[in-house]
């Protein structure tokens, strides 16, 4: 998200808790183009010291699992109200929010319900706040392609049935992008989502397929499996399976028809299937890494055979 507004010229202010996590970013514009700035999420001077000299402020912060250090609720609910609260402090003229795809003060999933407390309480502080809420995400280090593809992805639960409609991280960037230019997207609710609508085992079949491996799911009770996620995040700090993603895996994407989209931005959403290859090749074992993407072979194949439609 950074990278493009850097290099048109805009000053970027990026602030960060981890010091190797950022270095990347650095040469994402001219000299003196980004800028970075320690902070804590509990510490409200820290985060004004990020935001009071900015024009926009897009807040990306999220977790995908709670931690011993922060719940669900710190970050989403209590950071976004330090953050808005900053924001209409040092009268910012934009705020961004993203948010999630299901989010519902209602849902079964604590994710989803503070992903939509979250948005009430940044819309509270400052009406015209953007609200974006995308759906899974494929690109580069996503959660999504390169879960399926790894070895560790092992267990799950509804069998994977669960439907959405994943969208690009190129195009959701590009989404947020185009809001920096149009003043118009204030306190607008944007859903970015993809043209095509799969289940989460259609997709682990293409990944198979652009692999050419086939990784092992083995779908549990939900009632087994939620109890041991349970435990065995209590001993474990890093990303693993938590119990709010088994809940989760049993809620399809909802689309909020009164939301605008990609098409209020002038943008074309890209499909998954025709971009796997150039995010998943790299597991492949080293007797089938030059082979051309599953799409490509796929039509080589149906070269040689000749078919005939009888229409009589």
């Amino acid at each position: 998200m950074d990278v493009d507004p850097a290099r048109q010229g805009n000053n970027v202010v990026i602030p960060f808790r981890d010091e190797m996590a950022k270095r990347y970013l650095k040469v994402a514009g001219d000299l003196g183009r980004v800028v970075f700035t320690e902070f804590d999420l509990r510490n409200t001077q820290s985060i004004e010291e990020s935001v009071r000299h900015s024009d926009m402020v897009y807040n990306l912060i999220g977790r995908d699992y709670p931690t011993k250090n922060f719940t669900y609720e710190d970050v989403h609910v209590e950071g976004t109200e330090r953050i808005a609260e900053a924001v209409a402090k040092y009268d910012v003229d934009r705020f961004v929010q993203v948010s999630s795809y299901n989010a519902d003060k209602n849902s079964s999933s604590e994710f989803f319900r503070t992903k939509a407390q979250a948005e009430e309480v940044a819309r509270s502080i400052f009406p015209e706040t953007t609200i974006v809420r995308p759906a899974p995400m494929f690109g580069f280090e996503d959660r999504l392609l390169h879960r399926l593809a790894g070895v560790a992805n092992l267990f799950t639960s509804n069998h994977m049935q669960e439907r959405f409609l994943p969208v690009h991280a190129i195009d959701v960037g590009a989404a947020l992008e185009a809001m920096l230019e149009d003043d118009n997207t204030a306190g607008q609710t944007f859903e970015l989502y993809g043209p095509k609508n799969y289940s989460m085992a259609e997709i682990a079949e293409l990944v198979d397929r652009e692999i050419i491996k086939r990784r092992r799911h083995i779908n549990l009770p939900k009632a087994v499996l939620k109890p041991a996620a349970k435990l065995i995040s209590r001993f474990i700090w890093f990303a693993k399976l938590s119990p709010d993603q088994i809940d989760r895996e049993f809620l399809d994407q909802r689309i909020d028809p009164s939301a605008k989209t990609f098409k209020d931005l002038g943008i074309e959403p890209a499909e998954i299937s025709n971009l796997t290859f150039q995010y998943l090749q790299s597991y492949r074992s080293s007797s089938f890494y030059d082979l051309p993407p599953a799409t490509e072979r796929e039509k080589r194949e149906e070269k040689k055979y000749l078919h005939v439609i009888d229409d009589q």
